[in-house]
């Protein structure tokens, strides 16, 4: 099935018309459908067997960006969040983004670390030869405990050694597990191997485990995305394509070198990104832990992103950082939603949803500077935010746009303000 990404005049068509385009344009079932209209999605039994001490259930507003198109396919991305703005402006990056063939992505293989701390060794640079003397037979030893997985072609693949010769409790030395996890997140399965290991290791080095455990910064496991724009594309009634781009590139070289930038930055990066960890079941948690710590690997907390200009004029945008997301396991098998989003999708593979995932964040980045670096980015941003702000008021139905019109003509988005609009007479 060819999917069309292209959602033109979306915004403006009731919820319940969205969902039945959406569920033409990917082929969902009544019952999909169903699942998508009705509030409690998630079983409460469901959610019970998923974490402890479960007293209900809590939703987020589930939506869509469109006009993605990922190396020529065209994307529908589900995206969980609670934010204004945030949907609309990927929408309007990847539409401008087609121009120019869209996204073009890529990523490494899936492989995840699992750390193996052994302390109690007076040698750490002979306990660490004796690790890697024995690394066939602890590489065969971890992939005993994943018959499933070394049948679908993943398993421990090698294993570093890392030495601290000298902490405040002594030497100490760190063994990770490369392991293609395929298409999970790959948690309980480097755990596991972790966990497994841990005795042949005390025999080998002579020393005492402790910790056994993934490590989140999946500096292995990289998704990559790039994006070209040309200066026409970017253009507003006020600003000249050249000027957007300068302005752009200026916005992103202040993130490359200031830490307090960068952090705001890389926010709005994830604002694309986490929505599309959440909607899908995965661990937005650990993708973050991983991104912002990627983002610190010279020493430095810089940017995730790149913005440049190449030699005909055009903006060049790059984004790589890991990415650990799985289409197995966890949350993205049992929550119902979280299934429904990846069909809309139609990811195959967890490297395509993690390649999906870096283009928005790239998309939703250069929606944030283009703002930044013409009107500002309270004059989008806020007209948005104002429904929040009608409804947070107490506006129901036909108030809340004659309210938002009020407020965003009085350039005063305010709780008070709306407040006091909705005591007084209707549309003064």
């Amino acid at each position: 099935m060819v999917i069309q990404s292209e959602l033109p005049k979306f915004r403006a068509l009731s919820p319940e018309a969205r969902l039945a385009h959406i569920g033409e344009a990917v082929g969902l079932s009544e019952a999909e459908l169903a699942q998508l209209a009705q509030p409690g999605a998630l079983p409460l039994a469901t959610a019970n067997g998923m974490i402890e001490n479960v007293i209900g259930t809590f939703e987020l507003p589930l939506a869509v960006a469109g006009y993605f198109q990922i190396n020529g396919k065209d994307v529908i991305v589900p995206m969980a969040v609670e934010e204004p703005s945030i949907v609309a402006a990927a929408s309007f990056m990847a539409k401008l983004a087609r121009e120019g063939g869209g996204f073009r992505t890529s990523s490494t293989g899936p492989l995840m670390r699992a750390q193996v701390q052994i302390v109690g060794v007076s040698d750490p640079y002979g306990a660490r030869l004796a690790i890697l003397k024995h690394k066939d037979e602890l590489i065969e030893l971890a992939n005993s405990r994943d018959k499933v997985l070394i049948g679908l072609g993943g398993g421990c693949r090698d294993i570093e050694v890392h030495v601290f010769p000298d902490t405040p409790r002594g030497a100490m030395i760190v063994a990770h597990l490369i392991v293609d996890v395929r298409d999970a997140m790959g948690a309980n399965t480097v755990n596991t191997m972790a966990e497994f290991v841990a005795g042949r290791v005390e025999e080998i080095t002579g020393g005492k485990v402790r910790l056994r455990i993934l490590s989140n910064l999946a500096d292995l496991r990289l998704a990559r995305a790039h994006v070209r724009y040309s200066p026409h594309t970017l253009a507003t009634s006020e600003y000249s394509g050249e000027e957007v781009i300068d302005g752009v590139i200026e916005a992103y070289e202040f993130a490359a070198i200031d830490p307090y930038r960068a952090a705001t930055h890389n926010k709005g990066i994830m604002n694309g990104i986490d929505p599309v960890i959440v909607a899908t079941g995965n661990d937005w948690r650990a993708v973050e832990a991983g991104a912002h710590a990627f983002a610190s690997r010279s020493g430095r907390y810089t940017s995730l992103t790149t913005w440049e200009k190449a030699a005909n004029g055009d903006l060049v945008g790059t984004i790589e950082m890991p990415m650990p997301v799985g289409l197995v396991g966890g949350a993205t098998k049992t929550h119902p939603l979280a299934r429904l989003a990846l069909k809309i999708m139609d990811v195959k593979s967890a490297q395509e949803l993690g390649e999906i995932a870096v283009a928005v964040g790239l998309a939703q980045n250069l929606g944030a500077l283009r703002a930044l670096a013409t009107e500002g980015i309270q004059r989008g941003h806020m007209a948005l935010h104002a429904r929040n702000i009608a409804l947070a008021a107490g506006a129901t139905g036909a108030d809340i746009d004659w309210v938002v019109k009020k407020m965003i003509a009085s350039m005063d988005v305010r709780t008070d303000f709306a407040v006091e609009a909705l005591a007084g007479p209707r549309n003064a």
